[in-house]
């Protein structure tokens, strides 16, 4: 088979080069072992200049691109390297693109910038910042701080989330099972001793399983068809936005998700501003981050006025888009002239104080939902068996 390489030698640059080889393995040993580092490779069926769909899995890459840089290599080694041993077709195809691009004299921001689907707009920013200094692998260390902080949060939310999902499940399904299974079996077992023998809250139960007992294929569809419906109803933009906006207008929570939102915000200023990036220009790529409709007016307003000559506390404590304790830093850090490192700073307390109301939800919650479910399951049970304990104590 004919290969068509694109290899770059330290004498003769870049240049195009054909191998006949088996495989895309030899065809690259034999430019290997001419002494040329392979940027791209053309055969039957790949095309180069098709930008590839999927997104890379963008902290692993800064993670390996950074290690090869801090080890002496050059961008176009690095990447050649990382796209000989990328996992995937489309994490191989987007970092050929990008040599390619690169042998054609773009930059490795605009390189980056042309497959918008593989990489964000955030990290190509940062990579355009910090060609203005010549510092890639510190904006990629930078890059790889914010993106590890920015989760951290959310890890914490979704560890705290597992074990109340499980206790959900389990206690939802050994429900099913009672009310399913075993109450219909009692049910037929008292039947024959009379509804005025059996108490009312147990006659209601027996009622429910005798109904499964004869409606049980109807009953099942019916639940499958109520699931289906409300999964498609919580997926509509609409029915998902009302949810929204009823979750902020809670006291507590509402004031949760706000700060939580800040945070993601101010800590991404803080990253583009610490990388270079002019203050408005940060504020422009971060407003997606704002969902609250009140938030992004006050971003938008916020801009306005810094660029009207307005300072940033100013702007922000007047539209809301800092608590009292992140304005005051804001404003020690305007005086300072430190405006990245500071927000930085309010970003970092803002994640201590959802990380503080979500251990004081966890510690709350789950004994409730245990007692709740323990309860129900237990009342199904004593409900089951009270009318064997009023048949006793009339035989005595």
């Amino acid at each position: 088979m004919q290969f068509e390489l694109k290899v770059y030698h330290p004498r003769e640059g870049v240049r195009h080069v054909q191998y006949a080889a088996p495989d895309e393995a030899e065809a690259r040993r034999q430019a290997g072992e001419q002494g040329y580092a392979v940027l791209s490779l053309r055969r039957p069926g790949l095309n180069l200049r098709r930008a590839p769909r999927g997104r890379l899995r963008i902290q692993l890459f800064g993670q390996e691109l950074l290690a090869l840089l801090d080890a002496g290599m050059g961008l176009i080694e690095a990447l050649s390297v990382l796209a000989k041993r990328a996992r995937d077709a489309d994490s191989r195809q987007s970092l050929q693109r990008i040599l390619v691009l690169l042998g054609e004299g773009q930059t490795f921001s605009a390189a980056l910038a042309s497959m918008p689907h593989a990489f964000p707009t955030l990290f190509v920013a940062t990579v355009r910042a910090s060609e203005q200094t010549g510092e890639l692998p510190e904006a990629l260390r930078r890059y790889l701080a914010y993106y590890r902080q920015l989760n951290a949060v959310r890890d914490k939310i979704v560890s705290a989330s597992i074990y109340p999902a499980l206790l959900l499940g389990v206690g939802g399904l050994v429900i099913v099972f009672l009310l399913s299974y075993v109450v219909p079996r009692f049910g037929r077992v008292y039947a024959d001793l009379g509804e005025d023998k059996v108490p009312a809250l147990s006659r209601l139960l027996m009622r429910w399983g005798q109904l499964v007992t004869e409606h049980g294929s109807a009953l099942l569809a019916g639940s499958v068809a109520m699931l289906a419906l409300l999964v498609y109803v919580c997926t509509r933009p609409s029915v998902t936005a009302a949810a929204q906006r009823a979750l902020w207008r809670l006291p507590r929570l509402g004031e949760q998700i706000r700060t939580y939102q800040l945070a993601r915000f101010t800590r991404t200023v803080a990253m583009l501003v610490k990388g270079g990036v002019p203050l408005v220009t940060a504020l422009d790529m971060t407003g997606e981050l704002l969902q609250q409709p009140a938030l992004r007016a006050g971003l938008d307003a916020a801009r306005q006025a810094i660029r009207e000559g307005g300072g940033l506390s100013d702007a922000f404590g007047r539209h809301g888009l800092a608590t009292e304790v992140g304005l005051r830093l804001l404003i020690v850090g305007e005086r300072s002239g430190d405006l990245g490192e500071t927000m930085e700073k309010i970003a970092a307390f803002y994640d201590e104080e959802i990380a503080r109301e979500v251990d004081w939800f966890s510690r709350l919650f789950e004994p409730a939902l245990m007692t709740f479910i323990g309860l129900l399951i237990g009342g199904i049970v004593i409900l089951m068996y009270l009318p064997i304990f009023e048949l006793a104590n009339s035989i005595q």
